[in-house]
């Protein structure tokens, strides 16, 4: 019993194994600068996203292990170290996180977030790549909220904790989409069993897809998943101004869905969080299956689609029809004037006769004139 109490309080973040000693010297895995465009990016194409929105003003807390202050394609908005040991991310995963959601777009560089318009707020909770404290978890959780964060991203899973769920309750509570990863299951792990947060009542919990949208062998089919996002061969932001290629988990397909949270939050202003979780799901790909939801979430549709039943004072998506041209645009057709169409033939039929008898004088005067103006004789 005490032994799945323990296992019930631990953190699991999804990051590159890396030895005990380094992580303790806080140093992640080593990167790369050199970084391609990945299948998740192709698929759900941010840059044809960012007429519609970029996630404009959204504040958005990454609940993790910190982010690299020092990578050029990370602004943060905000930040907070509740381990107690610095705002550095000694692992990774925070960084990788932050960049799905917002980085800046850069020329050249053939990666960028979902939402670069987001106002992201890191709330660093672990140090560790191998666990956490969950209490840790429970406040970085809640004083997002206090901050008036939107959006609210945790990859990560533990067990069912009273206080998780009373911070989970109290974030929903202020507005804020609580959207969170569905878990990995490892072979290792036995019977899988829901993770959570995402487990809870009100948050959007998230599996992984692999390329050819099935669903990754690794994603939770227990929690109850709202949509999948990319999950395998995931490339994103890292510590030391890198790049990390190869990344999986459900923990990298959950930002993949907090960004379109931001960029719907910031498109639609007046839906309140359980509205925008529905229009998330209700415009995903569409899937069957255990552990699928609704199927990949697909942002444009979330950004365009126009939902019947939403409030009516929702912004209206598709663009009003142009405005009827005016009557005085297009000169009407004058009536027929008979009268002057009897003159204009007069006229022209006189004219024709002058010219006719122009023509006869040009002839006949010459002849007279040899002949000294008498008639001519029968021969």
């Amino acid at each position: 019993m005490i032994g799945r109490v323990l296992l019930a309080s631990v953190l699991a973040l999804q990051v590159p194994m890396v030895p005990a000693a380094a992580q303790a010297a806080c140093d992640p895995p080593r990167g790369t600068l050199q970084v391609g465009e990945s299948w998740a990016q192709k698929l759900l194409d941010p840059k044809r996203l960012w007429s519609l929105s970029t996630g404009s003003g959204v504040p958005v807390a990454i609940v993790d292990s910190g982010v690299d202050l020092q990578h050029p394609q990370i602004r943060l908005a905000g930040r907070a170290d509740l381990t107690g040991k610095g705002y550095q991310d000694c692992v990774g995963h925070g960084t990788a996180v932050a960049g799905i959601i917002g980085a800046q777009y850069m020329q050249g560089v053939l990666f960028y977030g979902m939402a670069p318009g987001a106002r992201l707020l890191s709330y660093k909770q672990t140090d560790s790549a191998t666990g956490g404290d969950p209490t840790l978890l429970s406040r970085a959780i809640k004083a997002a909220a206090d901050q008036g964060a939107k959006v609210i991203n945790v990859s990560i899973k533990t067990g069912d904790q009273p206080a998780l769920k009373a911070a989970v309750e109290y974030a929903i509570a202020k507005d804020a989409v609580v959207v969170a990863a569905a878990g990995n299951v490892q072979k290792e792990d036995g019977t899988p069993t829901p993770a959570y947060p995402g487990a809870y009542d009100g948050v959007l919990a998230v599996g992984a897809a692999k390329q050819d949208g099935g669903l990754a062998e690794f994603s939770n089919v227990k929690t109850p998943v709202g949509v999948l996002g990319p999950g395998q061969g995931i490339t994103a932001t890292w510590t030391g101004r890198a790049y990390f290629k190869d990344l999986e988990g459900t923990s990298y397909a959950t930002p993949y869905v907090a960004g379109t949270a931001a960029l719907v939050r910031a498109r639609f202003p007046t839906l309140d969080q359980a509205q925008v979780r529905q229009r998330i799901i209700a415009t995903a790909n569409g899937a069957t299956g255990e552990g699928k939801g609704a199927g990949m979430v697909n942002p444009m549709m979330a950004l365009s689609a126009v939902l019947p039943y939403e409030p009516a004072n929702a912004p209206v998506v598709a663009p009003p029809p142009p405005s009827p041209l005016p009557a005085s645009a297009v000169a009407k057709v004058a009536p027929v004037d008979h009268d002057a169409i009897d003159l204009a033939v007069l006229i022209a039929g006189s004219a024709l006769g002058a010219a006719l008898l122009v023509a006869v004088a040009r002839i006949m005067i010459p002849m007279g004139r040899r002949r000294g103006w008498r008639a001519g004789r029968d021969e």
